[in-house]
């Protein structure tokens, strides 16, 4: 059912794929820019003290020197661990070839510098990192890759725990493509064939309750059919099922919003909040949005 009330985003310019850090002065939020800034530096970096008015602070990453020309950069999500902040996210010369990789600052508004390191070098394709810390110390990095030998051919999630913040073990591949909401594209050239190809992206993972729940997004980010899902495991790494039949945490039909996806979750004093992009009116943007999440019987919801 839309809203009544219509969402609103907490700031007009872009910054798709948003993600927040809370940090001891107030919040960070990073996003996928268009281009480079000024400076030279990639990715929208944003500062609240109260998660209502945020602030354009430039750009967050310093790229690598050797990184060629048009290359994207995609994604960011930032966490603390031994006394630095920690950058992932993925580059590659247009949508081709993304990997991940890390950077690293010692301030959450950076410069963040690279270190160097492809976490996915035997892989073709990964996006979308989002690193997650379970209660015994241990941390996983969940993202996005391309696996062929499926049903549904596409862009799927996997994980990997972390050796360090460097470092991953071997990647798992932990939920494919099952509904078609979640067609990217019907009949795309891809892979030297054509195929109807599919997109599970985005991946963030909490844990309630001693359950872990993953939200992540599918179908194309560029219409109004993109949407976020849910899924839910007894360990970060798996096995991970869809939950309620995938039904969407997050859709164009219930916020009224075109596009919603590319969420990520942080909490506040025992409060969780979700920070998402959707595209402005004029199909221009994608804006950040950030709203209060409810945690019910029917696992989390936006609140209505």
């Amino acid at each position: 059912m839309t809203r009544t009330v219509a969402l609103q985003p907490v700031w007009d310019g872009y910054c798709a794929d948003p993600f927040v850090l809370r940090t001891a002065d107030g919040y960070v939020m990073y996003g996928s820019a268009p281009a480079l800034f000024a400076e030279g530096r990639a990715f929208q970096t944003l500062f609240s003290p109260d998660r209502k008015t945020w602030t354009d602070v430039g750009g967050a990453l310093e790229p690598a020197a050797d990184a060629p020309p048009g290359t994207e950069y995609w994604a960011p999500e930032v966490v603390a661990a031994n006394g630095l902040y920690w950058m992932y996210y993925s580059s590659g010369v247009g949508d081709v070839g993304h990997q991940l990789r890390v950077a690293k600052a010692t301030d959450p508004l950076g410069p963040f510098w690279d270190v160097g390191v492809v976490l996915t070098p035997d892989l073709p394709f990964a996006i979308d990192p989002s690193p997650f810390r379970d209660s015994n110390g241990s941390w996983w990095l969940f993202f996005a890759t391309d696996f062929l030998d499926s049903e549904r051919p596409g862009t799927v999630l996997a994980v990997a725990a972390m050796d360090d913040m460097t470092s991953l073990g071997e990647p798992q591949i932990v939920l494919t493509a099952f509904a078609d909401w979640q067609r990217y594209e019907a009949g795309r050239q891809i892979y030297r064939q054509v195929r109807d190809w599919h997109t599970l992206e985005g991946p963030t993972v909490v844990c309630r309750d001693g359950r872990y729940w993953m939200t992540y997004s599918g179908g194309n980010w560029h219409n109004a059919g993109y949407g976020v899902g849910l899924a839910t495991a007894e360990h970060p790494g798996g096995p991970w099922a869809p939950y309620g039949k995938g039904a969407a945490f997050l859709n164009s039909d219930d916020s009224g919003l075109t596009g919603p996806g590319h969420n990520s979750l942080f909490s506040v004093d025992g409060d969780d909040f979700a920070v998402f992009h959707a595209w402005d009116p004029t199909g221009a943007r994608r804006r950040p949005y950030v709203e209060p999440v409810i945690w019910g019987v029917t696992g989390p919801a936006l609140t209505p």
